[in-house]
């Protein structure tokens, strides 16, 4: 599993790092204490589990109100959310950082580079990558250069501001 298909249900992170702190959870509580909608959520744990991230607690009685527990897996993955979720909390840039596309560009910046450098990594869509490098930008998590010449040619670094979300997505995509 790489950090784009992690992130590809917004609710992923928060749930995996909900999970962790409560040590399971039922539905319901799960939808207040994240405040997300009942159907992004039920999506998002049909991926964790179908990824074996998550699982239904086998020992939990009734099959209408489920619990969610993490797996053997889950339990290594399930800090690093935690520990993202906190620093996107401090920073305040949960809505942004928790974006599909955010966490993986931080990861490929590791040195400075132009936008179709970026795309060949990642794999994104040209419009998929431009909106994440603009939030990014606009953020303060990313600087973008315009360097001088014919043609002129844009690049893109991590800033210093970002580079401890950096380090927690790299903590997280290595166990992943």
């Amino acid at each position: 599993m790489s950090i784009p298909t992690l992130l590809h249900h917004r609710w992923a992170v928060p749930a995996l790092a909900e999970l962790d702190r409560s040590g399971g959870s039922r539905f319901v509580p799960l939808v207040h204490a994240l405040g997300a909608s009942r159907e992004g959520l039920r999506r998002t744990l049909d991926s964790l589990i179908d990824a074996g991230l998550v699982m239904r607690n086998p020992g939990y009685g009734h099959p209408l109100r489920p619990e969610y527990v993490l797996t053997k897996r889950g339990r290594k993955v399930a800090p690093h959310c935690a520990r993202l979720m906190d620093a996107l909390r401090q920073a305040g840039l949960e809505d942004v950082g928790l974006r599909k596309w955010s966490v993986a560009v931080l990861l490929a910046l590791g040195r400075e580079r132009r936008f179709a450098e970026l795309r060949t990594i990642l794999g994104a869509t040209p419009r998929a990558l431009t909106l994440a490098l603009k939030e990014l930008v606009r953020v303060g998590l990313v600087e973008r250069r315009v360097h001088d010449g014919f043609p002129p040619s844009t690049s893109y670094r991590v800033t210093r501001g970002g580079q401890g979300l950096r380090r927690c997505g790299a903590a997280l995509a290595a166990v992943l």
